[in-house]
């Protein structure tokens, strides 16, 4: 992503973390205590999801029809799955539920198989067991459960971990597990979850094979993830945050709260499309609240965002990097009309931003296109070229290929949106102020196209990037075509740049 990966932030900085959300990172027993809650500043705010603070209750007693499951009985849940029928009903009394002590111990559904815990039921991995809910039968449900404990390999997922089709998780706490929580496959359904101190991800939405669409995140609290610091342990793997987005082709993301995650609050990787995120409330996450990363489609729209980025912002500006490190990051990613979605552009207004490090940078690395050794994500071209092997000289150097074959970010619109800097409370007295729309200066490889200021000058000027009809409160500054070129609102409104007609700064008023 960008120009290179980002480093997260200290240990220190993580326990100081889960404690704040009552959450010890090493304890075998659900997190006790609520999670700090948000201040009511805005309306988004008021409504924000305290999943982990006031989890949803499961039925008490067994639904009809229901097979009951035993805590006291080892490996009662996976044997009952096993030798029922499917479209089963399962009701997991209160109490810690064990899988047999085998790494590989895991229940396999069967299609249509619902998954329901009474008050106090848990699913417990002990350290020992690598996935809680796998196999490929589609439409399974779990609600109410708490799942924690499970050790899967980096990448992997608990729950859900085989990216089945179909799956509504729904009024569960997945917590304090190595991996991600739960992984993604298409129409699923993720409502109203507590998805905490997961050692990698929240969760991982992606699939091995093919694409994800239909998804829907909706009313979770996503908090803590990334106990592992994946980044500082496989520097630039870019495999870290509350949510990660692989190939999702339509997705709703909306009503969430999304904070102190170790890294970016949401990160959507490598041909997505088609999304809208609206409505959360994304805050004091370590790194970015949102990065759209070589991605197409989008709006972004009503969304409060505060406080984030100050841990990893601050480490670039301490290390004297001058790139414009922002809270929402859009890395090769814009609209494109010949792809199908809800929208050709990626659309983002209505958003409150408030107190973060630095605003909305557009970006486009010009060395990072298909098949050019400087694309990191290996293997994947555009959606808009099937034969990857096309990409090469000399086709690429002309119609329609050179185009096609690199990620753009054009259309972007930002519109109707409150950007808020006070520095007192950033504590920051440079390079945490600024809107930024820039590339590099292209010089690899020796092949490409790109070389030179040819792409800055694209992102800049000729790919209808336009701010417009917003309102500033604090000492904001504007970057265009390349780092070096710090405005002022006057210069970035000026004939040259053309940006934010119809839009206010105050420069005193930034509380």
């Amino acid at each position: 992503m960008g120009i290179k990966r980002r480093h997260w932030a200290l240990a220190a900085a993580s326990l100081a973390l889960l404690a704040a959300t009552g959450c010890d990172g090493t304890s075998d027993a659900p997190a006790a205590g609520p999670t700090a809650a948000p201040s009511t500043s805005t309306s988004a705010a008021r409504s924000v999801a305290r999943v982990c603070a006031r989890p949803a209750a499961g039925p008490a007693k067994a639904p009809a029809g229901a097979v009951t499951v035993d805590p006291a009985k080892v490996g009662d849940l996976a044997a009952k799955t096993k030798n029922n029928p499917p479209n089963t009903t399962f009701w997991l009394r209160p109490g810690k539920h064990r899988l047999d002590p085998d790494r590989y111990a895991q229940v396999i559904p069967k299609k249509g198989d619902r998954y329901l815990g009474a008050p106090g039921a848990v699913l417990d991995g002990r350290k020992t067991n690598q996935y809680a809910f796998a196999g490929t039968a589609e439409g399974v449900t779990i609600g109410y459960l708490t799942v924690q404990g499970f050790v899967p390999p980096q990448n992997e997922g608990v729950v859900n971990h085989d990216s089945a089709d179909g799956w509504v998780i729904e009024h569960s706490t997945i917590q304090n597990n190595l991996g991600a929580g739960l992984m993604a496959g298409a129409r699923q359904q993720v409502r109203g979850n507590c998805l905490r101190a997961n050692g990698q991800y929240g969760m991982n939405a992606y699939k091995g094979s093919g694409r994800i669409s239909g998804l829907v995140v909706e009313g979770n609290e996503i908090v803590g993830n990334n106990t592992g610091d994946w980044e500082r342990r496989q520097q630039g793997c870019g495999c870290t945050g509350g949510i990660k987005f692989w190939a999702v082709d339509g997705a709703d993301v909306r009503g969430n709260w999304v904070h102190d995650n170790r890294g970016p609050g949401l990160w959507a990787d490598t041909n997505n499309n088609d999304f809208r995120i609206e409505d959360n409330v994304l805050e004091a996450n370590d790194g970015a609240a949102l990065i759209y990363e070589t991605s197409y489609n989008a709006v972004i729209r009503n969304n409060t965002i505060r406080r984030n980025n100050w841990v990893e912002g601050r480490r670039y500006a301490d290390s004297g990097d001058n790139f414009p490190y922002a809270t929402v990051y859009l890395s090769e990613s814009g609209g494109e009309p010949r792809i199908r979605a809800r929208t050709d552009k990626i659309e983002i207004y209505g958003n409150v931003l408030e107190n973060n490090w630095s605003g909305i940078t557009l970006w486009e690395n010009a060395d990072r296109f298909c098949n050019s050794p400087a694309n990191t994500s290996s293997g994947d071209c555009t959606l808009l070229v099937k034969n990857t092997g096309r990409c090469a000289e000399p086709a690429i150097a002309k119609a329609p290929l050179y185009a096609d074959c690199r990620w753009k970010t054009q259309r972007v619109d930002i519109h109707g949106n409150r950007f808020v800097l006070d520095t007192s409370v950033v504590k920051c007295t440079e390079k945490c102020d600024r809107m930024a729309v820039l590339a590099n200066y292209g010089t690899y490889p020796d092949w490409s196209p790109y070389q030179g200021e040819k792409v800055a000058e694209a992102i800049t000027h000729k790919q209808d990037n336009r701010w417009h009809d917003n309102v500033y409160l604090g000492p904001w500054k504007f970057v265009a075509y390349d780092p070096s070129r710090v405005l002022d609102f006057e210069q970035w409104q000026g004939t040259d740049y053309r940006q934010d007609a119809g839009s206010t700064l105050d420069p005193r008023a930034g509380g």
